[in-house]
């Protein structure tokens, strides 16, 4: 008896919003991407579909490849450092490559990559289809994507972020420096930061943020503090946000900002802090006890 069409593309719909979401960095236009793609299941002769699985995965990396030659002309005009769309996750995937792959540090890396080397990378390294795969779902040659794995590769290995804390300290550190940004307490606040601590603010040029990174322990300790500070009656409620420890911010139940943190070695190494509003539209209201 062959399966409804529906309750095939039912059960490939999560694994199709993994991939597109860690393609494009935006829920949003991974949402659109997926339904796009149900569109073309439905439109599809069953003739073309060998594998279900592949047949999607295919249509998804296609529009994906499409999306991101257009949004490389968007980004390079956006308005200060460009974050990936927050989404908060109940605890971190298994295996470990789709936990690493999910968070905001190599979400960005993975922004200086061509949108092929993307691509073959994420197909290959992370959901474990082989070169020959690749090719096929990507329309390209096995050659050329053994070849733009190679550079995505030899790229990520040069910066590839490894920021592991135990759950336990990861909920220690992110409690004690919710307090100090809150209370204003400066040296309880540097004794978490890395001495190279990197702060990163997306407003997209929608509300107010940092132009530019900020660089350094103080600088850093102080910049947070300060806008905390200015925050006024926003509450904050701790969550994992791309499987990383951080907190989302709200004003009148409506989430205003969402901050991840890397933790390095019991220190704080990154701080991602998005503003813009578009980005924070799909977080959930805030939860009253």
């Amino acid at each position: 008896m062959e399966q409804n069409p529906q309750n095939v593309f039912t059960e490939h719909r999560q694994y199709l919003l993994s991939l597109g979401y860690r393609m494009l960095g935006s829920m949003a236009d991974a949402e659109d991407l997926v339904q796009e793609t149900y569109l073309r299941w439905q439109q599809a002769s069953p003739d073309e579909i060998r594998s279900p699985r592949a047949f999607l995965t295919t249509i998804l990396t296609r529009l994906a490849l499409n999306h991101l030659d257009s949004a490389r002309v968007r980004r390079e005009q956006y308005v200060g450092p460009w974050l990936p769309e927050p989404v908060v996750t109940t605890a971190p995937p298994d295996p470990a490559e789709l936990s690493e792959s999910l968070t905001m540090a190599f979400l960005v890396l993975l922004e200086s990559l061509s949108p092929l080397e993307r691509a073959v990378f994420l197909l290959h390294e992370v959901f474990d289809y082989s070169h020959a795969e690749v090719a096929e779902i990507t329309g390209s040659t096995e050659a050329a994507c053994r070849q733009a794995f190679r550079r995505a590769k030899a790229a990520v290995a040069e910066r590839r972020p490894r920021f592991k804390p135990s759950p336990t300290a990861a909920g220690q550190i992110t409690t004690r420096f919710l307090d100090a940004i809150q209370t204003g307490r400066i040296d309880d606040l540097l004794s978490m930061l890395h001495q190279n601590v990197v702060t990163y603010s997306d407003g997209g040029g929608q509300t107010r943020a940092a132009l530019n990174p900020i660089y350094g322990a103080d600088r850093v300790a102080r910049f947070l503090i300060g806008i905390a500070h200015k925050a006024g009656n926003l509450t904050r409620q701790s969550v994992l946000i791309n499987g990383q420890p951080g907190f989302i911010g709200y004003i009148d139940g409506k989430a205003r900002t969402a901050m991840v943190l890397d933790i390095e070695d019991d220190r704080i190494r990154n701080v991602y802090i998005v503003v813009n509003p578009q980005k924070l539209q799909n977080l959930a209201k805030e939860k009253h006890a």
